[in-house]
């Protein structure tokens, strides 16, 4: 199961937790779950929801059970599952497993500020855990605010066999009682979640390896439920590429981001399998169903995984120029009506299908294709004119180069084959190096010193365009 927290929006490390739950359900024939856990009302974030869901829907991880497709053990929206939670807690209580605590914050910041100052472990000092029936009665007659806290066990160890990490155990003396529910009736996540994973007959767990230090309290929770717990795996940490936590400036922006930068969804979820999983040690681009096939957890790996946009957008670009021209053009032009200026939309279909083959190669990220398609559409493209003599050349030089080209091209067959024909035989009859010359052409055919290869380039834009851009290239040095 997926249970992701809609207090913001899906980051690299939600989804890829997401993505390795998904594969290990599709490699197995088993069933993938989406939960929303939004039992934390304080700090949900408007659109959070919607903006999980659609995330997972751009990258095709479809789920068998949850929020807009439904199941036999909704709701999938921990807040619509309330009384379930408060069964549970009161079950515990009567058991003696859990107790009412009645501990202002003022007391619990004192607590902490003299296991602080005596350089103490951290934690609730189970003050409450040992009040006498007339205590409790008091508190209650006075409606004094509670929570409810698990009693962890004084003593013994809590061992989870990791799917991943093999045996790890933690000594219970040193984990604190917990909070079951909060004084609002929310519950915390520990108690929706063993509820939940119970209740939904979860098998499987994977999740961030900054939930290990939970694994004892869910472990103790299900001891005491009576609940047989789900196998759990801890995934790899993901770090920047100077080895520090993953943020923004790392590149840990929401899914949808990258979405909206120009990433394909196939290479996103192609990169996130290799952040602590690998088919060997040599692979690195696979088919989603290539992925599924072979994907088993003793391939998950413990170190931390590095993250690396520079790597994302290579293996991006890959992905693009695998794609059908038609493919390419289709998913280019959300990006072309929003980054084109309005006088060069909308974009002829059929032109872009011819422009298309040219940039492919050099195209990485789709937010980049209305740069590389606008001096295909422009009436004539801005410059500074002294780009047009090449170094070496004179300004003489450069506009005879743009006149004889213009007489040369006046009757030419626009074609690539017959372009480079003649434009070649012109260039050495004006004893001008290719370079030189065709720099010159370049400039004065597209406004810019990289294009595509120039000849086709040249017939893509057609005879019009490019007779028209040579004259004003010459009455610029002219001028």
């Amino acid at each position: 199961r997926y249970a992701p927290s809609p207090t913001g929006l899906p980051h690299i490390g939600n989804i890829r937790t997401a993505l390795f739950n998904w594969l290990f359900a599709r490699h197995h024939g088993g069933k993938f779950i989406v939960r929303i856990e939004d039992t934390d009302q304080e700090r949900l974030v408007p659109g959070a929801v919607d903006g999980i869901l659609d995330g997972l829907e751009w990258l095709d991880i479809d789920w068998d059970e949850g929020p807009r497709v439904g199941g036999d053990f909704g709701s999938y929206f921990q807040s619509e599952r309330l009384h379930l939670y408060h069964a549970e807690a009161e079950r515990l209580i009567l058991q003696g497993d859990a107790y009412r605590c009645y501990c202002t914050r003022e007391r619990l910041a004192a607590v902490r500020t003299e296991q602080e100052r005596n350089k103490q472990a951290l934690g609730y000092d189970g003050h409450c855990r040992h009040l006498s029936d007339g205590e409790k009665s008091s508190y209650e007659s006075e409606n004094a605010p509670s929570v409810v806290r698990f009693a962890m066990p004084d003593t013994g160890v809590t061992r989870l066999n990791d799917l991943i990490r093999d045996e790890v155990e933690w000594q219970n003396e040193l984990v604190d009682d917990f909070i079951l529910l909060k004084s609002d009736g929310f519950p915390t996540y520990h108690l929706a979640v063993v509820t939940d994973d119970h209740r939904m007959q979860i098998s499987h767990v994977l999740r961030a390896e900054e939930w290990l230090s939970s694994a004892p309290r869910h472990l103790q929770l299900y001891r005491a439920l009576g609940y047989t717990p789900p196998e759990h795996g801890h995934l790899p940490m993901i770090l920047g590429p100077d080895r520090a936590k993953l943020s923004k400036r790392h590149g840990a922006t929401s899914i949808l981001e990258y979405r909206d930068d120009g990433f394909l969804p196939d290479a996103l979820r192609n990169f996130m399998v290799l952040l602590g999983w690998s088919l060997d040690d040599k692979t690195e681009i696979m088919r989603a169903q290539t992925v599924v096939d072979n994907f088993t957890l003793n391939r998950v790996g413990k170190p931390a995984a590095i993250f690396d946009r520079e790597k994302l957008s290579w293996m991006n670009g890959i992905y693009v120029r695998e794609m059908a021209p038609q493919d390419l053009a289709d998913a280019m032009i959300p990006f072309l009506e929003k980054g084109l200026a309005p006088d060069l939309l909308p974009v002829d279909d059929k032109y872009l299908l011819r422009i298309v083959p040219l940039i492919q190669e050099r195209l990485k990220l789709l937010s980049d294709a209305p740069d590389m398609v606008a001096y295909f559409l422009e009436e004539q493209p801005v410059y500074d004119p002294s780009n047009l003599v090449q170094r070496g050349m004179s300004e003489g030089e450069a506009v005879k180069a743009l006149d004889r080209s213009l007489l040369a091209l006046a009757d030419a067959e626009f074609s690539t084959s017959a372009l480079e024909e003649r434009l070649r035989a012109l260039g050495e009859e004006l004893e001008l190096t290719p370079r030189r010359f065709f720099g010159t052409l370049r400039w004065a055919v597209t406004g810019r010193n990289v294009s595509p290869p120039l000849f086709e380039t040249m017939e893509v834009l057609g005879r019009d365009r490019v007779l028209s851009r040579l004259a004003w290239a010459k009455a610029q040095l002219n001028d």
